[in-house]
């Protein structure tokens, strides 16, 4: 059933006029306030009882809850909970969120109101709203819902409490705990949601990899070279990597232990990292098997920073491009392939010489291709390491490569491990 459907039915309940409705409705849901949530308080506005759901609830188990379901009942472990500050119909509005977990699996949720359940409890949630979140389905728990306490531990293999390294976490993820060094931290003005907001950003770093943090109460403790246990974040994609983030409900302590960090970015394969669905400061290995069009010389649009195509911006129209260099490499390691972007400093590197004299032989050529050819001839068919951020979108995965070289190592001896891990 779709919003107009709802609102139909409603505004036939209540006779007002559907238009009213579905607009209160539309407004409830950019909210993300469920469906169910969302009937009831347009009830409750134009007069109704407000009560009761659509249908009865269906018992599930965690792993056979999906999208399509309207409203579930299940017996679960709480392994997390968090808070977070939202807008709603233009106040703040504090919702608890975390994972629910049972012996089929985890599913993340969000709470309304404060039931009272912590980590640990086993719980029957009831009559709880279903909707899709990052691909995925979430609970939505609200007054229409029903919380009781399990005398029987709900049985779990899934840890409780939300203590996670940095190399597991997720977009999506709510109510983490983690154990971090600064690596780089400043403070700086963004147009937010109440106006100007100061807010802290930077690096953090443990024993598994790094993440750069966003700190929404600018706190000034978050000093580089410092190591703290942050409880309760929640992590966002920002620029197509998770993102460690702090609210004003997040707990910031410093440790007595000195965080070891690794300079070494953690190394992967391509499957696995691409699998992650993005990460912060990876490393690959693999062949070059192509050097893509659009890679040498190129024009960017000084507005926006787009590559120009026959110099038009696909945003500004036809303007004056600014000169730069770029490499666009696919690079395959046997488990899947990725897109390098290399920015003018590394590809001035690869081509043996700066952008001025590559744009010298390109003239003398009245060619610009020449230059991507040179670069083509010098990495194609060639082991290389690239190390950067991953992202991965409807596009594929590609990284933006801080770092390319040739691989050092054996490839002999890595094939060797490798057929011994898949051996084991």
């Amino acid at each position: 059933m779709d919003v107009d459907e709802h609102a139909e039915e409603l505004a036939s309940a209540l006779g007002v006029d559907k238009a009213e409705v579905r607009s209160d409705l539309e407004n409830l849901l950019s909210y993300s306030v469920p469906i169910d949530e969302a009937k009831q308080s347009v009830r409750r506005k134009h007069g109704g009882d407000g009560g009761g759901g659509d249908a009865t609830p269906t018992t599930k188990d965690v792993a056979d809850v999906t999208p399509e379901d309207g409203n579930v009942t299940v017996t679960v472990r709480v392994l997390s909970v968090g808070q977070r500050s939202i807008q709603y119909q233009g106040e703040e509005q504090v919702i608890r969120e975390g994972e629910f977990a049972d012996e089929t699996g985890t599913i993340s949720y969000t709470a309304w109101e404060d039931f009272g359940f912590e980590p640990g409890d086993s719980i029957t949630v009831g009559n709880a709203g279903v909707r899709e979140w990052d691909g995925r389905p979430e609970l939505n728990v609200g007054q229409s819902s029903t919380v009781a306490v399990e005398t029987t531990p709900v049985e779990t293999p899934y840890e409780v409490g939300g203590d996670s390294d940095l190399v597991d976490l997720r977009s999506g993820d709510r109510g983490r705990n983690v154990e971090v060094r600064v690596l780089e931290s400043e403070e700086r003005v963004i147009d937010g949601r109440d106006g100007e907001t100061t807010i802290r950003s930077g690096v953090v770093a443990d024993e598994t990899g790094r993440l750069p943090f966003t700190d929404w109460k600018a706190r000034s403790e978050l000093r580089e070279g410092h190591d703290f246990r942050f409880e309760d974040v929640y992590v966002r994609e920002f620029r197509g990597v998770p993102q460690v983030n702090l609210s004003e409900f997040t707990t910031v302590t410093p440790l007595a232990r000195d965080v070891e960090v690794d300079d070494e970015a953690p190394r992967m394969g391509i499957a696995e990292a691409v699998g992650s669905g993005g990460l912060f400061d990876v490393e690959l290995v693999g062949n070059v098997l192509e050097v893509r069009d659009g890679s040498g010389l190129i024009e960017r649009c000084p507005e926006c920073g787009r590559v120009l195509q026959n110099g038009q911006c696909r945003s500004h129209g036809d303007v004056d491009g600014e000169d730069d260099m770029r490499v666009k490499a696919i690079v395959d390691d046997g488990t899947g392939t990725v897109t390098a972007v290399l920015d003018r400093d590394l590809t001035e590197e690869l081509y043996g010489g700066t952008m001025e004299e590559a744009m010298t032989a390109a003239r003398d050529a009245m060619d610009k291709e020449v230059v991507a050819d040179e670069i083509r001839e010098r990495i194609v068919g060639r082991e290389y390491r690239v190390r950067g951020n991953l992202s991965v979108d409807d596009y594929g995965a590609s990284v933006e490569a801080s770092e390319f070289e040739r691989a050092s190592d054996d490839p002999g001896a890595r094939a060797t491990a490798l057929l011994a891990e898949v051996r084991s």
